[in-house]
């Protein structure tokens, strides 16, 4: 899969928008919704590089194959960057865009999940179903007074 493969996988999502960005950031934005779901970088010496977001068990696998690295500036939310897509096979690459699109998608509101998919087959629509993002850590709704002991004797 070549980069004019890439591009034109990427544009054929239900709801996909491409978009480019100019200087400083000179990036290709493949967005559902607003949200981002991949990203190629336009201006030289890194022309070309494809970059999306994955799982934390496939950051860890990807970046373990050479050609992929950790996204700049990007890492900590699990972008990785493929230096060469030829370098992947075609197959597991549209995974894990289509793990990527589905996850920019579960971030919207149901709502804009509709809108975004309401171009889609009910084939389409069942194999990009929303990835929802992480529940958050669950809030203490009262705080505990400190407990103060008394040192005292016995």
């Amino acid at each position: 899969m070549d980069t004019n493969a890439v591009k034109k996988h990427c544009r054929a999502y239900p709801g996909a928008e491409e978009s480019l960005h100019g200087a400083p950031s000179n990036i290709l934005v493949y967005s559902v919704g607003g949200k981002f779901f991949a990203y190629f970088k336009t201006s030289e010496p890194e022309r070309w590089r494809f970059s999306f977001k994955t799982s934390s068990d496939r950051f860890l696998e990807l970046t373990g194959i050479p050609g992929v690295k950790t996204a700049r500036f990007m890492g900590r939310y699990h972008w990785v960057t493929v230096v060469d897509v030829r370098s992947l096979p075609a197959e597991y690459l549209r995974e894990l865009i289509d793990w990527s699109y589905r996850r920019a998608l579960g971030n919207l509101s149901r709502k804009r999940q509709a809108e975004a998919l309401a171009d889609a087959g009910e084939a389409q629509r069942l194999r990009l179903a929303p990835i929802a993002p992480p529940k958050a850590r669950p809030r203490l709704l009262a705080q505990r007074p400190p407990v103060h002991r008394v040192r005292g004797r016995s």
